[in-house]
Protein backbone atom coordinates (compact mmCIF):
# COMPACT_ATOMS: atom_id res chain seq x y z
CA UNK A 1 0.00 0.00 0.00
CA UNK A 2 2.57 2.51 1.23
CA UNK A 3 4.18 1.65 -2.34
CA UNK A 4 1.44 2.18 -4.40
CA UNK A 5 1.24 5.94 -2.20
CA UNK A 6 4.86 6.50 -3.45
CA UNK A 7 4.26 5.12 -7.02
CA UNK A 8 1.35 7.74 -7.54
CA UNK A 9 3.07 10.93 -5.65
CA UNK A 10 6.37 10.03 -7.98
CA UNK A 11 4.13 10.18 -10.89
CA UNK A 12 2.21 13.26 -9.82
CA UNK A 13 5.49 15.42 -9.28
CA UNK A 14 6.41 14.58 -12.80
CA UNK A 15 3.16 15.45 -14.18
CA UNK A 16 3.56 18.90 -12.48
CA UNK A 17 7.28 19.43 -13.21
CA UNK A 18 6.47 18.91 -16.83
CA UNK A 19 3.26 21.09 -17.08
CA UNK A 20 3.35 23.53 -14.48
CA UNK A 21 6.45 25.53 -13.30
CA UNK A 22 9.07 24.54 -15.27
CA UNK A 23 7.46 25.13 -18.80
CA UNK A 24 6.13 28.20 -17.53
CA UNK A 25 9.25 29.27 -16.50
CA UNK A 26 10.45 28.91 -19.80
CA UNK A 27 8.03 30.29 -21.50
CA UNK A 28 8.45 33.29 -19.07
CA UNK A 29 12.15 33.04 -20.18
CA UNK A 30 11.58 33.07 -24.11
CA UNK A 31 9.36 36.23 -24.01
CA UNK A 32 11.51 38.19 -21.13
CA UNK A 33 14.50 37.56 -23.64
CA UNK A 34 12.70 39.56 -26.33
CA UNK A 35 12.01 42.40 -24.14
CA UNK A 36 14.86 42.76 -22.02
CA UNK A 37 16.58 46.04 -20.88
CA UNK A 38 19.66 46.88 -19.46
CA UNK A 39 18.12 49.19 -17.25
CA UNK A 40 14.34 49.87 -15.74
CA UNK A 41 12.41 52.75 -16.44
CA UNK A 42 13.32 54.31 -12.98
CA UNK A 43 16.73 53.82 -13.24
CA UNK A 44 17.25 56.47 -16.96
CA UNK A 45 17.53 59.78 -17.21
CA UNK A 46 13.91 61.42 -17.18
CA UNK A 47 13.61 63.82 -20.66
CA UNK A 48 10.70 65.56 -19.15
CA UNK A 49 12.80 66.60 -16.11
CA UNK A 50 15.73 67.88 -18.46
CA UNK A 51 14.74 68.99 -21.83
CA UNK A 52 12.53 72.43 -22.28
CA UNK A 53 8.82 71.98 -22.72
CA UNK A 54 8.21 71.70 -26.60
CA UNK A 55 7.59 74.95 -28.57
CA UNK A 56 4.36 77.18 -27.87
CA UNK A 57 1.64 77.54 -30.71
CA UNK A 58 2.39 80.91 -32.80
CA UNK A 59 5.96 81.10 -30.94
CA UNK A 60 9.01 81.42 -33.66
CA UNK A 61 10.16 77.84 -32.83
CA UNK A 62 6.90 76.73 -33.21
CA UNK A 63 6.69 78.49 -37.15
CA UNK A 64 10.22 76.55 -37.83
CA UNK A 65 8.98 73.59 -36.82
CA UNK A 66 5.73 74.26 -39.03
CA UNK A 67 8.36 75.21 -42.18
CA UNK A 68 9.79 71.73 -41.13
CA UNK A 69 6.54 70.54 -41.57
CA UNK A 70 5.84 71.92 -44.87
CA UNK A 71 9.30 70.43 -46.17
CA UNK A 72 8.55 67.02 -45.39
CA UNK A 73 4.88 66.86 -47.17
CA UNK A 74 6.91 68.40 -49.95
CA UNK A 75 9.19 65.42 -50.61
CA UNK A 76 6.83 62.81 -49.92
CA UNK A 77 6.45 61.77 -53.59
CA UNK A 78 10.16 60.79 -54.26
CA UNK A 79 12.55 58.16 -53.55
CA UNK A 80 13.03 60.03 -49.88
CA UNK A 81 9.69 59.79 -48.96
CA UNK A 82 9.50 56.20 -49.61
CA UNK A 83 12.38 55.44 -47.25
CA UNK A 84 10.68 57.62 -44.58
CA UNK A 85 7.58 55.37 -45.34
CA UNK A 86 9.81 52.08 -44.52
CA UNK A 87 11.49 53.73 -41.67
CA UNK A 88 7.92 53.24 -39.22
CA UNK A 89 9.17 50.03 -38.97
CA UNK A 90 10.72 49.65 -35.28
CA UNK A 91 11.61 46.06 -35.51
CA UNK A 92 14.82 44.94 -34.31
CA UNK A 93 15.20 43.04 -36.85
CA UNK A 94 14.78 46.21 -38.87
CA UNK A 95 17.16 48.17 -37.21
CA UNK A 96 19.79 45.21 -38.24
CA UNK A 97 19.03 45.49 -41.87
CA UNK A 98 18.99 49.76 -42.59
CA UNK A 99 22.31 49.71 -40.41
CA UNK A 100 24.17 46.50 -41.52
CA UNK A 101 25.19 48.47 -44.88
CA UNK A 102 26.93 51.56 -43.24
CA UNK A 103 28.09 49.33 -40.52
CA UNK A 104 30.05 47.39 -43.41
CA UNK A 105 29.13 44.04 -42.54
CA UNK A 106 25.40 41.96 -41.75
CA UNK A 107 23.67 42.25 -38.20
CA UNK A 108 21.25 39.66 -37.67
CA UNK A 109 20.11 37.16 -35.09
CA UNK A 110 22.66 34.22 -36.47
CA UNK A 111 25.54 36.22 -38.27
CA UNK A 112 26.32 38.12 -35.35
CA UNK A 113 23.97 37.12 -32.44
CA UNK A 114 25.92 39.56 -29.56
CA UNK A 115 25.58 42.23 -31.65
CA UNK A 116 22.11 41.70 -32.22
CA UNK A 117 21.41 41.05 -28.48
CA UNK A 118 23.13 44.08 -27.74
CA UNK A 119 21.18 46.39 -30.18
CA UNK A 120 17.90 45.26 -29.27
CA UNK A 121 18.25 45.87 -25.58
CA UNK A 122 19.93 48.95 -25.70
CA UNK A 123 17.23 49.98 -27.93
CA UNK A 124 14.42 49.18 -25.36
CA UNK A 125 16.68 50.31 -22.69
CA UNK A 126 16.83 54.00 -24.57
CA UNK A 127 13.20 54.20 -25.84
CA UNK A 128 12.15 54.24 -21.17
CA UNK A 129 14.09 57.56 -21.29
CA UNK A 130 11.34 59.35 -23.23
CA UNK A 131 8.44 57.49 -21.78
CA UNK A 132 7.46 59.87 -18.81
CA UNK A 133 8.29 62.91 -21.43
CA UNK A 134 5.38 61.94 -24.02
CA UNK A 135 2.96 61.45 -20.97
CA UNK A 136 3.94 64.76 -19.14
CA UNK A 137 3.36 67.16 -22.62
CA UNK A 138 0.80 64.68 -24.39
CA UNK A 139 1.57 67.46 -27.48
CA UNK A 140 -0.39 66.55 -30.41
CA UNK A 141 0.97 65.59 -33.76
CA UNK A 142 1.42 67.67 -36.83
CA UNK A 143 -0.75 65.82 -38.80
CA UNK A 144 -3.52 65.67 -35.90
CA UNK A 145 -3.05 70.10 -35.76
CA UNK A 146 -3.22 70.50 -38.96
CA UNK A 147 -5.72 68.00 -40.06
CA UNK A 148 -4.04 66.51 -42.66
CA UNK A 149 -3.14 63.09 -44.13
CA UNK A 150 0.49 61.77 -43.17
CA UNK A 151 2.27 59.41 -45.28
CA UNK A 152 1.31 56.32 -43.41
CA UNK A 153 -2.26 56.89 -43.05
CA UNK A 154 -2.82 52.96 -41.48
CA UNK A 155 -0.81 54.33 -38.57
CA UNK A 156 -2.66 57.23 -37.89
CA UNK A 157 -5.46 56.34 -35.26
CA UNK A 158 -2.89 54.20 -33.08
CA UNK A 159 -0.32 57.14 -33.15
CA UNK A 160 -3.16 60.11 -32.69
CA UNK A 161 -3.43 59.95 -28.99
CA UNK A 162 -0.26 59.30 -28.24
CA UNK A 163 1.80 61.96 -27.49
CA UNK A 164 4.51 63.50 -30.32
CA UNK A 165 7.26 65.14 -28.05
CA UNK A 166 9.85 63.69 -27.80
CA UNK A 167 9.79 61.34 -30.84
CA UNK A 168 9.64 57.50 -29.97
CA UNK A 169 11.54 56.47 -33.28
CA UNK A 170 14.05 58.74 -33.25
CA UNK A 171 14.77 58.41 -29.74
CA UNK A 172 15.69 54.50 -30.92
CA UNK A 173 17.11 55.15 -34.11
CA UNK A 174 19.78 57.18 -32.63
CA UNK A 175 20.48 55.31 -29.78
CA UNK A 176 21.22 52.65 -32.25
CA UNK A 177 23.74 54.59 -34.02
CA UNK A 178 25.31 55.29 -30.93
CA UNK A 179 25.68 51.89 -29.76
CA UNK A 180 26.87 50.45 -33.59
CA UNK A 181 29.51 53.58 -33.13
CA UNK A 182 31.09 52.26 -30.66
CA UNK A 183 31.71 48.66 -31.65
CA UNK A 184 32.50 49.99 -34.81
CA UNK A 185 34.25 53.63 -34.92
CA UNK A 186 35.96 53.52 -38.02
CA UNK A 187 32.31 53.81 -39.82
CA UNK A 188 30.67 56.01 -37.16
CA UNK A 189 30.06 58.92 -39.71
CA UNK A 190 27.65 56.21 -42.15
CA UNK A 191 26.15 55.14 -38.76
CA UNK A 192 25.26 58.33 -37.55
CA UNK A 193 23.91 59.21 -40.66
CA UNK A 194 21.48 56.94 -41.11
CA UNK A 195 20.57 57.24 -37.44
CA UNK A 196 19.68 61.04 -38.34
CA UNK A 197 17.96 60.05 -41.51
CA UNK A 198 15.99 57.15 -39.33
CA UNK A 199 14.57 59.97 -37.23
CA UNK A 200 14.52 62.51 -39.82
CA UNK A 201 11.80 60.40 -41.49
CA UNK A 202 9.14 61.05 -39.01
CA UNK A 203 9.30 64.49 -40.31
CA UNK A 204 8.99 63.62 -43.54
CA UNK A 205 5.92 60.91 -42.67
CA UNK A 206 4.17 64.00 -40.47
CA UNK A 207 3.79 62.43 -37.83
CA UNK A 208 7.02 64.53 -35.50
CA UNK A 209 7.58 67.94 -35.43
CA UNK A 210 11.00 69.04 -36.30
CA UNK A 211 11.53 69.83 -32.52
CA UNK A 212 9.99 66.45 -31.00
CA UNK A 213 13.19 64.66 -32.87
CA UNK A 214 15.67 66.96 -32.01
CA UNK A 215 14.37 66.65 -28.32
CA UNK A 216 15.06 62.90 -28.79
CA UNK A 217 18.21 63.23 -30.27
CA UNK A 218 19.40 64.33 -27.32
CA UNK A 219 17.56 62.06 -25.17
CA UNK A 220 19.25 59.43 -26.76
CA UNK A 221 22.20 60.55 -26.18
CA UNK A 222 21.28 60.96 -22.36
CA UNK A 223 20.52 57.87 -21.91
CA UNK A 224 23.34 56.38 -24.13
CA UNK A 225 25.72 57.87 -21.18
CA UNK A 226 23.64 55.97 -18.97
CA UNK A 227 24.25 52.84 -20.18
CA UNK A 228 28.19 53.24 -19.93
CA UNK A 229 27.95 53.02 -16.36
CA UNK A 230 26.28 49.59 -16.53
CA UNK A 231 27.82 46.44 -15.76
CA UNK A 232 25.55 44.25 -17.75
CA UNK A 233 25.98 46.24 -20.78
CA UNK A 234 29.87 46.91 -20.55
CA UNK A 235 29.88 42.97 -20.23
CA UNK A 236 27.21 43.18 -23.43
CA UNK A 237 29.38 45.77 -25.67
CA UNK A 238 32.58 43.49 -24.89
CA UNK A 239 31.18 40.43 -26.29
CA UNK A 240 29.96 41.98 -29.50
CA UNK A 241 33.54 43.97 -30.03
CA UNK A 242 35.11 40.76 -30.40
CA UNK A 243 32.37 39.55 -32.04
CA UNK A 244 33.07 42.21 -34.75
CA UNK A 245 36.95 41.57 -34.86
CA UNK A 246 36.48 38.12 -35.29
CA UNK A 247 34.59 38.34 -38.13
CA UNK A 248 36.68 41.22 -39.59
CA UNK A 249 40.05 38.97 -38.49
CA UNK A 250 37.77 36.08 -40.91
CA UNK A 251 37.57 38.83 -43.90
CA UNK A 252 40.94 39.19 -44.70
Amino acid sequence: MKSNRTCIFVTLLGVMMMTSPLQGLAQDQKTSNEEKTFLSLEEMPDAGIYLPAPPREHSSLFYADSCQYEWGKSVRNTPRGAQAKADADISIAYFAKIFSEPFGITISKEHTPYIYELLGRSIRTIRLGVTKAKKKYMRLRPYVYFKEPTLIPEDEEELRNEGSYPSGHTVRGWGAALVLSSINPARQNEILTRGYEYGQSRVIAGFHYQSDVDAARMAASACFARLQNDRLYKKQMKRAQREYKKIMRNKR
